[in-house]
């Protein structure tokens, strides 16, 4: 196979793209990339940078009429010209109709419920009315379209809430009283070859509503971590999916594990891979999407990921407090995405902090954080 022959492209250019990039070179396959913004993380590594919206239809027809593969590092991107695509054989990954079905919560949700995968009961509303007469607080409300980054979700603790209610399509669910929330990422070629990494444990910043570390390999049981695998490979093998899915479960008092939601990408909960894994979730996501054999996701060694968050004061050309002492020690890999403005609780870069023995990783991590800060 001629490497170097293969035009692909990525809808959206942030740091997933970028790290997209980054661990494909080795390949030598160029690279195209779409983006609305021409400072975007992805800009200055790709072969060509096009400028557009990946929710336009002609934009993302365009484009990815002259690729041989598509795929994208964000949900929120025009699934028609996806469609029209692949019908003219534009190899699309993952599928076009997967995307729909994932970017609609409500959609996703039903996909549980058809499929017999466990996950928190749930009631769609089309307006606020409907979310006034179906309530049963607490609640939490989510917007079926559009949200990211904790954006789109939110609790209802009782009928004073209300107000703050979101106004357009949503899903209310049941308050589940989790342990704690972990993420499987899976992966899967057109030859059907299925590869998942081992579960890792999120951490959440209770502010921002953003994981704020994450660690690998989660402290769950066998019994736990086996269910969570068997959920995440059914799920892709039911969407028949090419490509990368990241899995996310709450983890019940039981050990028990149910669906939270999914993403069709490269995702936060797999950064530590790059250090952490024999293969990243970034080349997995390209050699699935290339149908190439599946890499090795068996861990090298323990190792937490501390997410680098915008400090939330400030706004403007980011300056990084703490980075030229933490590169001093040993185990710590830093990566920032390269954006040139930093906003309250804006994800900047991520560090991932390695250890044999996962508790110094954690204990060490907990320290580098707070050594870090993203001012302007």
């Amino acid at each position: 196979m001629n490497f170097i022959t293969i035009k692909l492209g990525i809808l959206g250019g942030g740091q997933l793209g970028r790290m997209f990039i980054q661990s494909s070179m080795s390949y030598g396959t160029p690279i195209h990339i779409l983006d609305p913004n021409p400072t975007c993380p992805a800009a200055n590594l790709c072969d060509s940078f096009t400028e557009g919206s990946f929710n336009d239809y002609d934009a993302v027809y365009n484009f990815g009429k002259n690729m041989d593969v598509l795929t994208i590092e964000i949900e929120n991107v025009n699934t028609e010209a996806l469609a029209q695509l692949e019908k003219e054989g534009v190899k699309v990954f993952p599928q076009s109709r997967i995307i729909e079905l994932i970017k609609d919560k409500g959609i996703q949700k039903q996909f549980y419920r058809d499929n017999n995968i466990p996950t928190a009961d749930f009631k769609l509303c089309d307006n606020i009315e409907e979310v006034k007469q179906k309530a049963t607080f607490p609640i939490v409300q989510k917007m079926r379209k559009g949200g990211y980054d904790g954006k789109g979700v939110q609790i209802l603790k009782s009928e004073s809430d209300l107000g703050k209610a979101f106004e357009v399509p949503s899903l209310l669910e049941s308050m589940i009283p989790f342990e704690k929330e972990i993420s499987v990422i899976v992966a899967r070629n057109e030859k059907g070859e299925i590869c998942s990494y081992p579960t890792c444990e999120q951490e959440f910043n209770p502010e921002a509503n953003l994981v704020e570390f994450l660690f690998s390999p989660a402290k769950i049981s066998q019994e736990t971590e086996n269910q969570a695998q068997e959920i995440a490979r059914t799920i892709i093998e039911k969407l028949d999916m090419v490509g990368l899915l990241a899995v996310e479960f709450f983890v019940l008092k039981d050990g028990s594990v149910i669906v939270n939601e999914m993403a069709p990408r490269t995702h936060n909960s797999g950064h530590h891979t790059i250090e952490c894994n024999y293969t990243s979730q970034f080349e997995q996501h390209y050699r699935s999407v290339m149908n190439f054999p599946l890499g090795s996701t068996d861990i090298v060694q323990p190792g937490v990921m501390i997410n680098l968050l915008g400090d939330k004061n400030h706004t403007g050309t980011p300056i990084y407090e703490g980075i030229n002492e933490v590169m001093k020690q040993e185990g710590i890999y830093v990566h920032l995405y390269g954006k040139n403005q930093t906003k309250p609780f804006r994800k900047m870069g991520h560090i991932t902090v390695v250890n044999q023995k996962l508790d110094l990783a954690i204990e060490n991590a907990r320290e580098v954080a707070k050594k870090v800060r993203i001012i302007s």
